[in-house]
């Protein structure tokens, strides 16, 4: 890839976070951070300076780029907001929407006779919106969309909703492609329009989108 990004500073996030319940027990989801990572190499050869901002995942840090690790959706948005500014934001991490209100300080044990168990959660902050209308914002700002249904129409309410530039949308829960899977199909929404690129490999897709991000930034 021609260096399209040289002199540019990108923010991604990648991956799940995991709200703890307690010691041992943690809300997640199935991200497994494979979309963002490829993000975060295809802007480093297209020659940014790269912060990848990871939850929880298995995954080898790209050559090239400044790696802090988040647990937390709390962690990731003190990281993401403490890592601007930036020229481009890529918002690719299944950030938690809800947290436990509190954390027990010991394993929540069963009792006898009880049926079930009730739980308290909050909001968390919202890290796409918040570097929307940060004083630093970056001059483009990209969300994503994990959907089961509605896709389309639920990617544009978030583009509206969370003052983004471009959201890219994916449909979850389809064999080989969303979270774990190898290869992705995304839909590129902006105020114009939509384009899809995929289906493809993540790498060949991120690729694709860095190269859409870069023209953008023209």
């Amino acid at each position: 890839m021609s260096a399209s990004l040289a002199g540019r500073r990108v923010l991604v996030t990648a991956g799940p976070t995991y709200e703890d319940l307690d010691p041992v027990r943690f809300l997640g989801n199935r991200s497994s951070g494979k979309m963002g990572f490829a993000v975060a190499a295809a802007a480093v050869a297209a020659g940014a300076e790269v912060v990848l901002v990871a939850g929880p995942v298995h995954l080898s840090t790209p050559d090239g780029v400044q790696r802090i690790d988040a647990r937390s959706a709390a962690q990731m948005h003190a990281a993401v907001l403490g890592a601007l500014p930036a020229d481009v934001y890529v918002g690719a991490a299944a950030v938690a929407d809800f947290t436990p209100a509190g954390v027990a300080t010991s394993k929540i044990k069963k009792r006898p006779g009880e049926d079930g168990l009730s739980l308290q959660l909050v909001r968390t902050r919202d890290i796409l919106a918040e570097v929307a209308a940060h004083a630093a914002r970056p001059r483009l700002v990209v969300g994503f969309a994990a959907e089961t249904d509605d896709v389309d129409a639920n990617a544009r309410l978030k583009l509206a909703a969370k003052g983004a530039d471009l959201i890219a949308a994916n449909r979850v829960g389809l064999a080989g492609s969303g979270f774990e899977g190898d290869e992705n199909t995304l839909v590129v929404h902006d105020a114009a329009g939509s384009r899809q690129l995929g289906p493809a490999s993540k790498s060949a897709v991120a690729t694709a989108l860095v190269a859409l991000i870069a023209g953008r930034l023209v």
